[in-house]
């Protein structure tokens, strides 16, 4: 009789023992896949981040000294940017000028433009560099549209890379125990974010060319 109960009381604790740890699993998996979910979606809000700031660069129009936004130039050695070297003023609505602090640097600064590949080759007089936004004609109005839709093309390649990575992530975790189903709802989700990136990537060419369009 002892025996019985002994060994009762051991399968108790193994069963006991055994529901604990598929609890905790499920809850492990669970984090997991909150984690899977917030980094693909903070990398692809990184990616929409990226594509603003290349399109910022895009101007059809006006004189903006965002067109130099995130333009590097080598300072001793550093990639700094150039709005930490130069004072960076509009001139007139078809004018930018770039006036570096010290002299030395017109020559890097005037390169490193040129390496951006912004659709605007950079006057430089000796003093300072000046951009000249051309007129916009039809042909140069397809042209700098040609260059949105590529920075958005490879927004969307980012975006569906990104998802990619999760999907293997879910997969991965699937052959660790996730069940089919909850595999699934989280493919699902992953998709949906993925929609609604490249559903926002469209809205931002969608702007920028009602912005050349307007111009």
């Amino acid at each position: 009789m002892y025996k019985a109960h002994f060994w009762a009381f051991v399968f108790y604790k193994v069963i006991v023992a055994f529901v604990s740890f598929v609890a905790i699993k499920r809850i492990v998996m669970s984090e997991d896949l909150d984690l899977i979910f917030i980094d693909t979606e903070d990398s692809m809000q990184k990616a929409i981040s990226h594509l603003e700031v290349e399109l910022i660069k895009i101007r059809a129009g006006k004189a903006n000294p965002n067109m130099v936004d995130g333009i590097h130039v080598d300072y001793y050695g550093a990639p700094t940017l150039i709005s930490q070297v130069a004072n960076i003023t509009i001139l007139d609505a078809r004018t930018l000028s770039i006036q570096p602090w010290e002299k030395n640097m017109l020559g890097p600064i005037e390169k490193a433009i040129m390496a951006a590949n912004i659709g605007i080759t950079p006057q430089n007089d000796g003093n300072q560099i000046r951009l000249f936004l051309p007129p916009l004609t039809e042909e140069r109005r397809k042209e700098l549209f040609k260059k949105a839709s590529g920075e958005g093309e490879q927004a969307k390649v980012a975006v569906r890379n990104i998802r990619r990575d999760a999907i293997e992530h879910i997969k991965k975790l699937q052959k660790d125990g996730l069940s089919e189903d909850a595999a699934k709802d989280a493919e699902k989700e992953v998709q949906e974010t993925t929609d609604k990136f490249i559903a926002l990537v469209e809205k931002h060419l969608a702007a920028k060319e009602k912005e050349m369009m307007s111009i």
